[in-house]
C-alpha cells in the first residue's frame, strides 16, 4: 500500500543517481528537484508542488535518478510502487494524458537540443523537409519508399511549388521499381514475405483500425503533418532519418510498440520516417479515438508512459554523448551506451560484441566517417577493439568503461579551465 510520509525542511528524499523505483506525490508542502544541464552543466532547478507527481521517469524507466529531490518546507509526500501507481491512477484519464503531454514536450526538446548540435534543425520547410527525404530514399534505391512520401507529399501539397520537381521524381522511382520487379520476376525472384500473426500482439475490439502494408513501404514520412499515431500488431517496423541527404537507421520496433504518438499529442511534424520492414499489421488512431483508446484500454496508457520514459532516458544518453568535445570520449561513450541498452547476460564476460560498424558510429557521435576512423584505428592499435564489416568487438568494456569516463574528465577540465 502507498506510504504516507513526513519530511523536515532540508531532508533528501533521494539523490540524483540513486536506484529508486517508487513515485511520489507531493501531499502537502514543496519539494525543489535540481538536476544539472546535459550540456552547460549549469544547475537546472524545478519545483514539485502540492499535488503533483515526482520521481515518474525514472521508476517507470527503472534507470538512476536523473535530479535530487530535497524538502523546502516540512512537507508529507505519498510514496508508492508503478505496481500501486498503475492499480490506483491507470484508468484517470486526466492524469495519465497531462503526463503524456509532459514527458512528450521533454521528449521533443531533448529531440531539439540533439538535432541542433549536429546541425540538422533550421525550422525547415516541411514541403521542402519531405522532399528531401524522398530524395534521400531515391539516391539509397529505396524506390517503392521513394514512390510512397512523393504521393503523400502530392496529396497533402497539391499546389506547393515543389509538386514539378516531386512528381519528376515520382515518375523515375516509379519507373526504377518496376524495372527493378519485372527483372526479378523474370529471373524468378520471390519476395521473401513475413506471415502475419506470428509473434503478434492484438487488442481485441479493435479490429477496424486495422491497417496492413507491405515490406518496403512507408507508413510515415518525416516532415509530414502528424494526424495519426500506430500500435504495432505484427511485423517489425524501421525507424529512419535523413541527415544531410544520407538514410540513417535509428531502430527497429516490433510488435506491441507504438509509433508516430509524439505528433499526436504536440500537433507538431513527424520527426522520423516509417519504413516496413516486412509484412505489417497495424492499428491506426487519430485525435479523436486516442483518448477512447487511453480511457478504455488503461493497459496500454501505461505501456505508453514508459516507452516515453525510455525514450527520453535514451535521448538524454545520445545528447551527453554529443557535448562531449573529445572524439575518442564520445566513440567509447557510445560503446557504454550500447552496454546499458543490452546488459552482459555474463557480468564475468569482459568482451562485448555490438552490431556497429563505422557508419553507426559516426551517425551516434555526430562525427565525420573520417574523424571515427582515425579514432577507431587509435582503439585498434591499443588491442582494445576488433573491427570486421558487420561488428565491433570490444576486448574489455570495463577497460572501455575508464576511457570513457577518464576523457569526460578531462574534458571537463578543460572547459572550466577556458571559464577561468
Amino acid at each position: 500500500m502507498p506510504k504516507l510520509i513526513s519530511y523536515t525542511k532540508g531532508s533528501l528524499i533521494y539523490f540524483e543517481n540513486d536506484k529508486d523505483d517508487r513515485i511520489f506525490v507531493l501531499q502537502k508542502g514543496m519539494v525543489v528537484l535540481t538536476s544539472s544541464d546535459v550540456e552547460t552543466g549549469e544547475p537546472v532547478v524545478e519545483y514539485a508542488r502540492e499535488g503533483e507527481f515526482f520521481g515518474v521517469k525514472s521508476a517507470f524507466g527503472r534507470f538512476p535518478r536523473e535530479e535530487t529531490a530535497t524538502v523546502v518546507v516540512d512537507s508529507q509526500v505519498i510514496a508508492m510502487s508503478v505496481a500501486e501507481f498503475e492499480q490506483l491512477f491507470s484508468s484517470n484519464k486526466q492524469i495519465i494524458m497531462k503526463m503524456l503531454r509532459v514527458f512528450s514536450n521533454q521528449l521533443r526538446a531533448i529531440h531539439k537540443r540533439s538535432e541542433q548540435i549536429l546541425g540538422n534543425y533550421e525550422g525547415v520547410n516541411t514541403q521542402v523537409g519531405m522532399l528531401s527525404v524522398a530524395q534521400c530514399f531515391f539516391d539509397d534505391e529505396q524506390y517503392r519508399a521513394c514512390c510512397d512520401i512523393c504521393l503523400k507529399f502530392l496529396k497533402l501539397y497539391p499546389d506547393s511549388p515543389e509538386k514539378g520537381t516531386i512528381a519528376r521524381l515520382y515518375a523515375d522511382a516509379k519507373g526504377r521499381l518496376d524495372r527493378m520487379i519485372a527483372r526479378n520476376n523474370r529471373m524468378g525472384g520471390e519476395q521473401v514475405v513475413m506471415p502475419t500473426g506470428s509473434g503478434g500482439f492484438y487488442l481485441p475490439g479493435f479490429e477496424r483500425f486495422v491497417k496492413a502494408f507491405e515490406p518496403g513501404s512507408v507508413i510515415i514520412s518525416e516532415y509530414e503533418p502528424g494526424e495519426t499515431f500506430y500500435l504495432i500488431q505484427s511485423g517489425s517496423i524501421q525507424l529512419v532519418k535523413c541527415v544531410n541527404g544520407v538514410r540513417k537507421n535509428l531502430d527497429i520496433l516490433q510488435p506491441g510498440e507504438f509509433f508516430g504518438e509524439m505528433a499526436i499529442l504536440e500537433n507538431s511534424p513527424r520527426s522520423a520516417t516509417c519504413v516496413a520492414v516486412d509484412k505489417v499489421e497495424v492499428l491506426e488512431f487519430n485525435k479523436a479515438n486516442f483518448e477512447a483508446l487511453i480511457t478504455g484500454n488503461p493497459q496500454m496508457a501505461l505501456i505508453l508512459l514508459k516507452l516515453f520514459c525510455k525514450r527520453i532516458y535514451d535521448q538524454k544518453r545520445r545528447l551527453k554523448i554529443l557535448v562531449i568535445t573529445d572524439p575518442q570520449s564520445r566513440i567509447a561513450n557510445i560503446f557504454m551506451m550500447f552496454d546499458e541498452m543490452n546488459p552482459n547476460v555474463s557480468p564475468l564476460d569482459k568482451s562485448r560484441k555490438f552490431n556497429l560498424t563505422i557508419s553507426d558510429l559516426s551517425h551516434w557521435s555526430g562525427l565525420p566517417g573520417d574523424v571515427v576512423r582515425d579514432e577507431v584505428n587509435k582503439f585498434v592499435e591499443k588491442n582494445r577493439i576488433e573491427v570486421y564489416d558487420t561488428h565491433i568487438i570490444v576486448n574489455n568494456i570495463m577497460d572501455m568503461k575508464r576511457v570513457a569516463e577518464m576523457k569526460r574528465v578531462e574534458d571537463i577540465r578543460r572547459e572550466r579551465g577556458a571559464v577561468l
